[in-house]
């Protein structure tokens, strides 16, 4: 499957996707940890989102670049919208924009 399929197939099938560089166990960047970091401020554990490990598919990590028109990595996507990277995250969540944004995105229980 390519890469534009899969990242389609991804944020149609989970409300929360976070592509990063690492895991949320282990991320392999600041940023990336930050975006983990912030997410679970937000209530949203690191279960609670599909995070994809750009390191490990490359072809992930150039098309969801091109996808989003975002050159950089971590990028966070909710209810299959682009939202932004760790800067983005952080000054949505520090001005309380984040967290309704997430709280929508949750699956029902």
């Amino acid at each position: 499957m390519d890469a534009c399929a899969t990242i389609k197939r991804q944020l149609a099938e989970n409300p929360v996707v976070l592509y990063m560089k690492g895991s949320p166990q282990f991320p392999q960047c600041g940023f990336s940890a930050l975006a983990v970091e912030i997410l679970a401020k937000c209530g949203i554990d690191r279960n609670g989102f599909l995070a994809v490990n750009v390191l490990l598919e490359p072809e992930i990590r150039q098309g969801i670049k091109e996808h989003a028109d975002w050159p950089t990595i971590p990028q966070l996507y909710v209810n299959g919208e682009f939202v932004g990277g760790s800067d983005i995250l952080r000054s949505m969540y520090e001005a309380g924009e984040l967290q309704p944004l997430l709280a929508n995105a949750k699956p029902a229980s």
